[in-house]
């Protein structure tokens, strides 16, 4: 199969989606890897090191869209660029598809394109590997950002995570108890802070209380009891999303007054709408704003800001996907492995999540788990 490696557009966007390495594992079995130059720069990765593991190197955007039968990429092709997408190619990436315009999502229909989602992909267990690669690295940062965004000089409260003798510990709110929400808590609780998680299942919180290396206070995420958590908080965290669809909206302007001023939120569902009524999508060098007296940060792909790292957690998450679609083909594929068929939001222009179908009143069409192409 060919297999395009598209280099990433979008602001601020460092990550590639497949390293050397992967693409060099795909050659060795057989298939072609067709690499945008400068894909992989950013995340230290130069044209020579795809070249050397046998990748072949193209030198435009429209080339590595025609040539390959799959695209893989961070970020799915901006409406413009629909026009490079072919009937039954493929594109594999971050869609955030339930955020599209009506227009957009109609407009893929016509191309008759193939659209699965990192996001989507989850295993029979409900476990998202590719998507959890990136929520544990941006939990990480979260508090490394995060502490930053508390100090003066950056517009926050003034506050430092772990406190001092005599001096109170900061207060962080994490709203949401999935991979990022206790990867944020772990971090959270690493440097010193005191963390209140909030989650609507009382199982998510009791698993975050068995894995996590201290004490934190878990409440049900009733709106009397976020209320409570945000008049006390120096930090807080959005991590609630349900995959597939558009995040919840937990707090609302209204709420932002409950809060101490320069209080810092940070909106890490901001790829699926946010889950703060006065979210917004925010990029570096400029990431945040203020509402109400409350500092906002809401970069949706902070994971890039490691890109290195980030590029290498995707890759392993994401090379076996990639090598069942180009071993098989990706009709068989999808059809056939239960965690790209949870991922793939269009078949060949049509809608196969009902989520999806739904939203924008389109008919749900049914992928057959025998089918072959």
């Amino acid at each position: 199969m060919n297999i395009g490696v598209a280099r990433e557009h979008g602001p601020r966007e460092h990550r590639v989606a497949l390293a050397p390495w992967g693409a060099q594992a795909l050659v060795q079995h057989g298939h072609q890897v067709w690499v945008e130059t400068g894909a992989g720069v950013e995340a230290g990765h130069p044209d020579a090191a795809y070249e050397v593991v046998g990748a072949r190197i193209v030198y435009s955007r429209i080339e590595v869209f025609a040539r390959s039968e799959l695209v893989t990429a961070i970020l799915a092709p901006e409406p413009r660029e629909y026009e490079l997408l072919r009937p039954a190619q493929a594109v594999f990436a971050f869609w955030a598809m339930p955020t599209s315009r009506p227009e957009d999502f109609k407009a893929l229909q016509a191309r008759e394109v193939t659209a699965i989602a990192f996001e989507g992909i989850t295993d029979p267990h409900g476990r998202a590997p590719v998507l959890t690669s990136m929520s544990e690295i941006a939990g990480r940062l979260a508090m490394t950002i995060g502490g930053a965004l508390l100090l003066n000089e950056y517009g926050g409260p003034g506050v430092v995570l772990g406190g001092a003798p005599g001096v109170p510990l900061a207060d962080i709110v994490i709203l949401g108890a999935g991979t990022l929400g206790r990867s944020a808590a772990r971090a959270a609780l690493g440097a010193g802070a005191e963390v209140t998680l909030l989650d609507v299942s009382v199982e998510h919180l009791r698993d975050a209380v068995e894995s996590l290396p201290g004490p934190v206070r878990t409440l049900l995420a009733t709106r009397p009891n976020i209320e409570r958590a945000l008049s006390v908080a120096d930090l807080v965290l959005g991590a609630a999303a349900t995959r597939g669809q558009r995040a919840p909206v937990l707090v609302t302007r209204e709420m932002l007054r409950l809060m101490r001023p320069r209080t810092v939120v940070m909106d890490f569902a901001i790829d699926m709408g946010g889950c703060f009524e006065t979210s917004r999508p925010t990029h570096f060098p400029d990431p945040t704003y203020e509402v109400d007296g409350i500092v906002h940060f809401c970069v949706p792909n902070l994971p890039s800001c490691a890109a290195r790292s980030a590029t290498q957690a995707l890759t392993n998450a994401l090379l076996p996907y990639v090598a069942e679609l180009a071993a098989r083909g990706v009709d068989e594929a999808i059809a056939q492995i239960p965690d790209l068929r949870n991922g793939t939001y269009l078949h060949r222009g049509r809608c196969v999540q009902e989520s999806l179908a739904r939203a924008f009143g389109v008919r749900l069409e049914t992928l057959v788990p025998d089918a072959r192409p």
